[in-house]
């Protein structure tokens, strides 16, 4: 019965024995367990801050590259506007330039029939001197000098070769020798230039 009692005795002083190991276990276990939480942290945080700066680095890049591309749009924008203000600039002086030199244009085409009729009605006018025929040639002077002076200048014809950009061919005509051809052997109505533009083309009559 003793030995009952001291074998029961120590059992429960051998558990507590045990008990008290495994707590001391658990508390050594914990504690290496928070000591490797706490040095595997920081390495932990560096991972994840590792993580966070790639994030932030590759949204950074997609920020930047979407600026460049603005960027570059509006610079091609920019530049496209320049070039078309510099075409309406060069146009608006073109334009103005020829307004300048070739504004009293239908003034002068208005008065070319007049002249014409000034140059029939000489060339019909009796040979003696007259002084109707002295008013018409006056009158006629005056229009050619104020055609000078507006540098209109009559188109020649007499022996010129054949040019479409200044002569109008009314009739073609046999040419009598071979120096003849293409040559202008006469004048239907005269052809003037207006400060070096063809206002009127002269008409002719070529050889062929």
């Amino acid at each position: 019965m003793k030995f009952g009692k001291f074998f029961a005795g120590k059992s429960v002083k051998n558990k507590k024995v045990m008990k008290k190991e495994e707590n001391k276990l658990n508390e050594e276990e914990l504690k290496n367990t928070q000591e490797t939480i706490e040095e595997n942290a920081p390495e932990v945080e560096e991972n994840a801050d590792a993580e966070q700066s790639e994030d932030q680095q590759e949204s950074a890049n997609d920020e930047l590259e979407a600026v460049k591309k603005q960027l570059a749009e509006t610079k091609d924008s920019y530049l496209r506007l320049m070039a078309e203000y510099d075409n309406f600039k060069k146009r608006t002086l073109k334009e103005k330039s020829d307004l300048l030199k070739y504004g009293g244009e239908s003034i002068i085409k208005n008065l070319l029939p007049v002249i014409d009729d000034f140059e029939r009605a000489l060339a019909h006018m009796p040979e003696e001197d007259s002084p109707l025929k002295e008013g018409i040639e006056l009158i006629y002077k005056k229009f050619g000098a104020f055609l000078d002076q507006n540098n209109v200048k009559e188109i020649p014809t007499k022996d010129a070769d054949f040019n479409t950009d200044f002569h109008e061919a009314a009739t073609l005509f046999p040419a009598a020798d071979e120096s003849q051809k293409n040559k202008v052997i006469d004048c239907i109505q005269k052809g003037y230039t207006y400060n070096d533009k063809v206002i009127r083309f002269a008409k002719v009559v070529v050889a062929q």
